[in-house]
């Protein structure tokens, strides 16, 4: 019998913030949570480690007739990164690229818009990322996200999610800095096994998830240091 190892999104972020605690306060460091699922878990390693939560919109490029494979992804910041191996295999052509990046764009700039409320994206550069999700399943996702920030010159990318499967955690420490999976179940099967709630995150609870965040980050900047 397989017993869910978290409650919901937010237990799954508590644990999480524990293997992450040298992170604490740590200047220049900022988690970066994945929408929508990715927000609940975010929010809670932000608060308990004492640091900044946005963002980081992806969306992958389907391959044509082949959907769930990836032929690349887009993300926030304008940032477009190409499985080269599988573009080329498949030939791929250009007018195919675009199509399908001009589609996935309208629902990234959607997303953006909806969660960002008119904020910018916050300039990575030089920082230390928390990249976090609620669970690795295949990561393509994750390994889009991290190709696509490493555009954007963080000095560090660190993949943290509560739930992994064993393998994919193994193959995303290839292009993050470093992997933080808390349970890496066998067999692993699917991400919201391990959850007792998971129900779908939805727009209004992301953008209520961060408005919270960026409110308690102001509360405590404003008391006085002791």
């Amino acid at each position: 019998m397989r017993e869910p190892q978290f409650q919901d999104r937010h237990e799954g972020g508590c644990v999480l913030a524990d293997h992450l605690r040298r992170h604490a306060r740590q200047p220049g460091t900022l988690v970066l949570a994945l929408p929508r699922g990715g927000v609940p878990v975010g929010v809670e390693v932000a608060r308990k480690l004492g640091l900044p939560l946005d963002i980081f919109v992806v969306r992958k490029l389907g391959t044509p007739g082949h959907e769930e494979l990836a032929m690349g992804a887009i993300a926030s910041g304008g940032v477009r990164v190409l499985n080269r191996e599988v573009v080329d295999e498949l030939n791929i052509g250009r007018e195919q690229l675009e199509a399908a990046t001009r589609r996935e764009a309208g629902e990234l700039q959607r997303r953006e818009e909806n969660y960002r409320q008119g904020r910018p994206l916050p300039d990575v550069r030089g920082r230390t990322v928390l990249l976090v999700d609620d669970g690795l399943a295949t990561g393509t996702t994750m390994r889009a996200a991290v190709a696509a920030l490493r555009l954007l010159a963080p000095a560090a990318i660190i993949a943290a999610v509560p739930v992994g499967a064993a393998e994919s955690c193994e193959g995303l420490s290839q292009v993050a800095d470093e992997v933080v999976c808390v349970r890496m179940p066998e067999p692993f099967y699917s991400v919201g096994l391990w959850y007792r709630d998971f129900a779908q995150t939805e727009d209004d609870e992301v953008r209520a998830l961060l408005a919270q965040a960026t409110r308690e980050r102001a509360s405590s900047e404003a008391q006085p240091s002791a």
